[in-house]
């Protein structure tokens, strides 16, 4: 497993890496990385969090330099200063989280990022062109904040290829699409790979890189631990190259009492009008979790799933008390607080600013979402704060959820994203709430972690807890949902139990095929 794939005949190699390092502090984010990419192939670099994949794409990109080691571009070592000297060089870049103004267009967007002075309309025809050239249909003149974000990935793709990149990196790329959209792209990377251009993939998901990649990197604490051929692998062993040890597997005993148990989370005909111009309103929403089961909720984002969370959480309050009731209460009125002293827990998608203040320490975050259902527990008379008890509970969190971090209580903006989400559920899963929901429980986080989260998700639930989860990814609530339901356009589509889900029904659901209806619409004789 994982052996040794010989680098291409230096003639063919486009890019090389040699002892490439990069030091923050006391850490080595970098350690003397060795990295080669052919001509005309897809490279898969692969690792779990804090591996450091991302320090080492910032510094092919130029938003990070080096502090020694070498980089040479067709055989010519070379310095790249900035992410201009990486596009003028032909490296370009598609990130995870999108760089577009919403209330501009796709090609204002994309003129943007160029460095002449074309005009817009120039540009809106060269982006025309060249997306029905690569099977990426887009309207140039469209709002981006009127587009779903798998049209805002076209933008971003496009607006790379305008730029005539020779390696192209694309952090997590299906992480925002449907399985149908994912098809569609992969067929557009085979096509720029037979056109002889490279490309670096980054991804979490394991099978894609099977399918798709030619070659493996695989990073373990800022070293390379392997180069292997993807298809020569399992993704268990591709999971056991990133993390050193075999990945757990997931256990989702059948719920017992299904449909016969308490009803702990109801929503009864939830709307919300949109809060901005470019904001998803919820249409008439109903669900029910009861105790024992998780429930999963699918959908490409940008379709209500944020709002239906800000909904659920308390963050925004209904005009009906009884539109949203927990553990049998009315709830819709009650703010976060109040929602979380009925035994409710909430983690949302955006984890650092919105589920933990970057500046404050990890016990101090612990603080925030405990001063309300836990004050007896750590805070003192006049409101001084048990610092001994906080920090006895924030160890115990980091323990059991193996977060790894720099100081014995670091601030959350220094931990990885991944140990950070990791922290942020074990915070919630450590009071064993009797409802959960989850937004994204897994977004960025490496195979052992993800793994780990899951299987906690799922034993909560089978303790008679109320769990739901909101994913993007559809191998995740798969593995871990009894029933899922998909969000489109602000409606959610009556719940598929596991059994009668397939990956092509819930596809065509994301997709919009039928909204409110658990199976896609069936054509007219």
């Amino acid at each position: 497993m994982g052996g040794t794939v010989s680098a291409s005949d230096e003639s063919t190699n486009l890019l090389e890496v040699r002892g490439l390092t990069k030091i923050f502090g006391t850490l080595t984010a970098c350690d003397h990385i060795d990295l080669t990419i052919a001509k005309g192939e897809i490279h898969a670099l692969l690792g779990e969090n804090g591996a450091g994949k991302s320090t080492l794409v910032k510094m092919l990109f130029g938003s990070l330099e080096p502090h020694s080691g070498e980089i040479r571009w067709k055989g010519e070592t070379v310095r790249i200063n900035n992410p201009h000297a990486a596009r003028r060089l032909g490296i370009g870049m598609v990130f995870q989280h999108f760089s577009l103004f919403e209330a501009l267009t796709a090609a204002e967007n994309i003129a943007l990022s160029l460095d002449d002075d074309t005009p817009i309309a120039t540009t809106a025809a060269k982006a025309r062109a060249l997306s029905h050239s690569y099977g990426l249909p887009l309207d140039p003149y469209s709002l981006v904040g009127d587009l779903s974000v798998g049209e805002q990935q076209r933008i971003e793709i496009i607006r790379c290829l305008l730029q005539a990149p020779e390696l192209i990196i694309l952090d997590e790329p299906t992480s925002v699409l449907t399985p149908q959209e994912a098809d569609k792209l992969f067929e557009t990377l085979e096509r720029l790979k037979a056109e002889g251009k490279s490309i670096l993939y980054i991804s979490h998901r394991l099978e894609e890189v099977k399918r798709i990649c030619d070659r493996a990197t695989v990073l373990r604490h800022g070293k390379v631990v392997g180069h292997c051929d993807p298809r020569r692998e399992t993704a268990a062993s591709l999971a056991r190259m990133m993390v050193g040890n075999e990945v757990q597997a997931i256990v989702r005993a059948p719920a017992e009492n299904a449909g016969k148990a308490e009803t702990l989370l109801e929503m009864r005909n939830l709307n919300r009008i949109p809060a901005t111009p470019f904001s998803v309103p919820l249409r008439g929403i109903n669900l029910s979790v009861q105790a024992g089961e998780v429930i999963g909720i699918a959908g490409v984002a940008g379709n209500g799933q944020g709002e239906l969370f800000e909904a659920v959480s308390g963050e925004v309050l209904q005009k009906e008390a009884g539109t949203i009731r927990i553990r049998g209460k009315d709830a819709g009125r009650l703010g976060i607080s109040a929602r979380r002293k009925l035994g409710a827990a909430f983690v949302p998608e955006e984890r650092l600013g919105h589920g933990a203040v970057p500046r404050m320490t990890l016990s101090e975050n612990l603080l925030l979402s405990r001063h309300a259902t836990d004050a007896k527990a750590y805070l003192g008379l006049a409101g001084a704060i048990r610092n001994s008890s906080l920090a006895v509970a924030a160890q115990r969190i980091i323990s059991v959820m193996d977060v790894r971090k720099s100081a014995p209580d670091p601030e959350a903006a220094s931990l990885s994203g991944g140990n950070l989400q990791k922290f942020i559920i074990g915070r919630e899963l450590d009071r064993q709430p009797s409802l959960m929901i989850v937004n994204q429980p897994t977004w960025g986080v490496d195979a052992g972690a993800a793994a780990r989260i899951r299987q906690a998700l799922i034993e909560l639930a089978r303790k008679g807890s109320a769990v739901l989860v909101i994913s993007q990814d559809l191998d995740e609530l798969f593995e871990i949902a009894d029933a899922i339901a998909v969000m489109h356009n602000g409606e959610l589509s009556s719940p598929l139990p596991r059994a009668e889900a397939t990956f092509e029904k819930i596809g065509l659901l994301m997709g919009g095929a039928n909204p409110g209806h658990a199976e896609p619409p069936v054509e007219a004789a």
